[in-house]
């Protein structure tokens, strides 16, 4: 596997001050308030997505204190989705580790993360640059209807590989893809260099989830998830996607009735698991996921060569070989 800090050494300086700033962000004086930021911030995250940010900019240009500065606001960001997914889908544990809504109770989990989202906003505010403010603001409208796609899905058993590209640009892969967009923003790049990090980041947006996803087919106690969570959430991602589309129709039917009917038993969601395999499900995730790595690492091919370029193509790397 990739070692991060091999990825990390262009901009290790300017990582460790986002670091040291992001530590700081609780700021209140309602002593429940404080202690669950506390809790939260204090989660040993891998901040991929302020390091995405960082090495886009050292790619494009300088890093400023405004970039350090935006590179705390996306992971406060980040942070909040977690919060509140973790509220939506009633999740109790995040890679192995208690989750906010499961220490405290949701009611505390929803405050906690509006109070940081409210912060997020400030802060965009507080930076004076319309560019990056009109892209957060965006990043919160997509986060949410990605949700509410998905939810809506899950609910009218609505599934297709259209349908959950749509949500995945949603929900993952255009906060990926501001983190790079921004990066190069800040450092006055042109509007083609720009536009390049803002594909690359949508692209490594789909590898993030495309991996996440197969994760659910996996028994690995690294993930921090039950193998088979996502489905029975009504989550159906890609592998069973692709199995429902290219199966007998007997088996294609016997499968829908489960999913239709939600029944999910621990039996059931052993045999969906089966079944995706059985029907190359988890090879085609791979292969889409490979091509889209190819897309990422092709739109930055003609960025100056420097270390921090060499870097943004290791995420690339990492971001399709994790293995949790």
């Amino acid at each position: 596997m990739i070692d991060l800090s091999q990825i990390i050494k262009p901009v290790l300086p300017e990582f460790e001050k986002f670091r040291e700033n992001f530590s700081k962000v609780v700021q209140t004086e309602i002593p429940l308030l404080e202690k669950a930021l506390l809790y939260v911030l204090s989660s040993k995250g891998k901040h991929i997505r302020p390091l995405l940010l960082l090495l886009a900019a050292k790619a494009t240009g300088n890093i400023s204190p405004l970039t350090i500065d935006a590179s705390v606001l996306i992971e406060i960001l980040h942070t909040t989705t977690l919060i509140h997914d973790d509220v939506v889908d009633n999740t109790k544990q995040r890679r192995g580790v208690p989750s906010l809504n499961a220490v405290f109770d949701n009611r505390i989990a929803v405050l906690t993360g509006d109070f940081l989202l409210a912060g997020t906003m400030i802060k965009a505010v507080e930076t004076g640059n319309l560019a990056m403010i009109r892209i957060i603001a965006k990043v919160c409208r997509e986060l949410s209807e990605g949700e509410l796609m998905q939810l809506d899905n899950a609910e009218s058993c609505s599934y297709c590989e259209e349908k959950y590209f749509s949500v995945i640009y949603k929900k993952t892969a255009t906060l990926i893809s501001a983190c790079s967009e921004i990066g190069a923003i800040l450092t006055g790049a042109s509007a083609e260099t720009i536009d390049k990090c803002r594909q690359f980041g949508e692209y490594l947006g789909y590898c993030f989830q495309l991996k996440d996803d197969m994760f659910d087919y996996c028994e690995d106690i690294k993930i921090g998830k039950p193998t088979g969570n996502d489905i029975r959430e009504g989550k159906i991602s890609l592998p069973l996607l692709f199995a429902l589309k290219n199966a007998g129709e007997k088996d294609r039917s016997r499968y829908m009735n489960i999913i239709n009917n939600q029944d999910f038993t621990t039996k059931n969601v052993s045999s969906l698991i089966s079944f995706a395999k059985h029907y190359g499900g988890i090879e085609h995730a791979e292969k889409q996921l490979m091509e889209f790595k190819r897309k990422a690492i092709e739109i930055i091919s003609d960025f100056p060569a420097s270390e921090a370029r060499a870097s943004l193509l290791l995420l690339a790397d990492y971001f399709s070989e994790r293995i949790y």
